[in-house]
């Protein structure tokens, strides 16, 4: 199993949600983060004072699949997060060693 991870731009995690329910994942975990990366930040206009914004929010999502969904599910949050534009986002796909349902004590891909 490896659980693949995301960080990408809050407008685009609907598409991305529908692109992996589509496919047929079952569940997925989301948070809001804020960060940079290349990107830096930006500066914002406040009753006449300007202020550096170094932190941009964004969306992690999470989802834990089975190694052989991996380059699909890569390739649709690829395509359903880019806009071609700065600060898209990154891609983690990291290995999970094991995984128990709580609830059942199911193990592994049956508790996905």
């Amino acid at each position: 199993m490896k659980k693949v991870e995301c960080i990408i731009k809050p407008f685009k995690l609907e598409d991305v949600k529908n692109a992996l329910i589509e496919m047929g994942i079952p569940g997925m975990t989301v948070g809001e983060v804020r960060g940079f990366g290349r990107q830096k930040g930006h500066t914002e206009l406040y009753r006449g004072a300007e202020y550096q914004i170094d932190f941009i929010p964004k969306i992690r999502l999470e989802v834990v699949v089975e190694d052989g969904q991996v380059p699909e599910v890569v390739a649709a949050i690829q395509k359903e997060a880019c806009t071609g534009r700065i600060g898209d986002g990154k891609i983690f796909v990291t290995p999970v060693d094991q995984s128990i349902r709580i609830r059942t004590g199911e193990q592994g891909a049956d508790s996905l």
